[in-house]
């Protein structure tokens, strides 16, 4: 049964654990044992990575039963291979994204943002489900220079997602790093999986003939689409939204 809960706990659980480094965390402690139940309760589990050493350091005991991975032996490249087919040009963005931010925030030495999206990710039992990736990324001085990850999935199986709608959000707004709900799920860009296909196409300077031609579909239908496109991204031009999808890691 699923139990909404203050993510406050990740905040309890960085405090306690950065200045080791995530390393050495005790299984005794109470707080480690409330987040072990939390994910047990919520279909959950928990990674922390040490982004500037691209390593992780730390996950919780049920990242066996979502990823097929135990704890100990998780890896980037184990969370990579469980991604659906489908899914794995938006994870390699995200990802990229990611190494960006990881960049940003250590140039600055301060700050934190949060990444979060939904993939379908195979399980213990080599079923495919869809899970909320929430990744909260901050620097710290202590215990040395580096940029720590806090990783939050959530299976979101029982959330109905419409046709070619999924879940994204990057920014500084860390009030979203949260117990998913519904309105938290709807966030994201409201273009078909056609509409970004043919932006894609636009920004690497193909014509709407050129497009037209290369997808198998008339004229027309490019333009009806990039007139659509304009509408729902509310802009005037397709190269300020082609900038936003770049500065948000979609395109």
């Amino acid at each position: 049964m699923v139990s909404p809960y203050n993510y406050s706990i990740f905040f309890d659980f960085i405090e306690s654990y950065l200045p080791s480094a995530f390393l050495n965390i005790n299984a005794e402690d109470p707080i480690i044992k409330r987040l072990e139940a939390l994910m047990e309760e919520n279909n959950q589990f928990l990674l922390v990575m040490d982004l500037t050493k691209v390593k992780i350091v730390y996950a919780s005991k049920r990242s066996m039963d979502m990823v097929g991975v135990e704890p100990k032996k998780l890896t980037p490249y184990e969370m990579m291979e469980v991604v659906h087919l489908d899914d794995v040009n938006r994870f390699g963005m995200a990802r990229s994204k990611l190494i960006n931010l990881d960049r940003e925030l250590f140039v600055a030495q301060k700050g934190s943002a949060l990444l979060s999206s939904n993939m379908r990710l195979r399980n213990n039992n080599n079923k495919y489900l869809n899970t909320l990736f929430q990744c909260y990324l901050f620097f710290s001085p202590i215990p040395y220079k580096a940029v720590f990850e806090i990783q939050v999935h959530t299976n979101v199986e029982s959330h109905k997602f419409k046709k070619d709608q999924y879940h994204y959000y990057v920014g500084d707004d860390i009030s979203l790093f949260k117990f998913p709900d519904e309105e938290l799920l709807k966030k994201g860009p409201n273009l078909s999986k056609r509409e970004l296909q043919i932006i894609k196409l636009i920004e690497l300077g193909l014509s709407s003939d050129e497009i037209a031609k290369k997808l198998f579909i008339s004229t027309n239908t490019v333009n009806t689409h990039r007139g659509n496109i304009l509408k729902k991204s509310n802009k005037s031009h397709i190269s300020e939204l082609i900038y936003d999808l770049k500065e948000q890691g979609l395109l």
